[in-house]
């Protein structure tokens, strides 16, 4: 299987790079800065900024499948707007590429709570996250009328990595809308362990034009 990975270098893309790899996964890392990636085997390192780049679709294509970790960078100012953009400009050149599987790694803020309402539009959602949180939630929107790809739409758990101590299990429990949640009431799943989840729908393509999450 030959996969193109967008942003590949991120805290999570860098996560699922190391999935992809550790199953010997041919791979396509797409980066803004590549260095770190170029004694990667089996990685093809190509350095881009999807924003300004219209070749996108001319290296993706020939790839079974496009995984996008994009994150248009949590200071950015214009983060809402930035991310927007750069999605649809994704959306676009996959499109173009042929490519027909899309997986999208979103946020946990287009989640729903017990009252059916996007925890992001909750009034004590925490303000730093909110652009980033919304735009993600918004993307979703506009995802759920693509017709032309195979997409699916990947919301993490709610608390990244806490009392994980970041491991990789290869265990976790999947839900569609709603945050899966432990015996303690936490939505709660490692980094190395989303990797795993992604991975996991790249081979066994369980959640086709839908979006899932996950937790333990």
């Amino acid at each position: 299987m030959k996969v193109a990975l967008i942003g590949a270098t991120g805290f999570v893309g860098s996560h699922i790079l190391e999935e992809l790899i550790h199953r010997n996964i041919e791979v396509t890392a797409i980066a803004r800065d590549v260095e770190s990636l170029k004694d990667k085997a089996g990685v093809i390192a190509i350095q881009l900024n999807v924003n300004e780049a219209d070749q996108l679709s001319s290296i993706l294509k020939g790839n079974d499948a496009v995984i996008s970790a994009f994150n248009a960078g949590w200071d950015n100012p214009n983060l809402y707007d930035d991310f927007l953009s750069g999605y649809r400009h994704i959306l676009t050149e996959v499109e173009e590429s042929g490519v027909k599987r899309l997986i999208v790694i979103g946020g946990a803020g287009s989640l729903l709570t017990d009252e059916g309402t996007r925890i992001v539009d909750g009034k004590d959602f925490p303000k730093a996250f909110k652009p980033g949180a919304l735009a993600a939630a918004d993307f979703y929107e506009v995802l759920q009328r693509e017709n032309e790809l195979d997409w699916t739409f990947f919301s993490p758990a709610i608390e990244m990595n806490k009392d994980t101590k970041g491991k990789r299990t290869g265990k976790y429990r999947t839900g569609m809308d709603h945050p899966v949640v432990d015996h303690e009431g936490h939505s709660r799943l490692s980094v190395q362990d989303l990797a795993v989840a992604i991975v996991d729908e790249l081979e066994n393509n369980k959640f086709i034009k839908q979006r899932f999450t996950a937790g333990y």
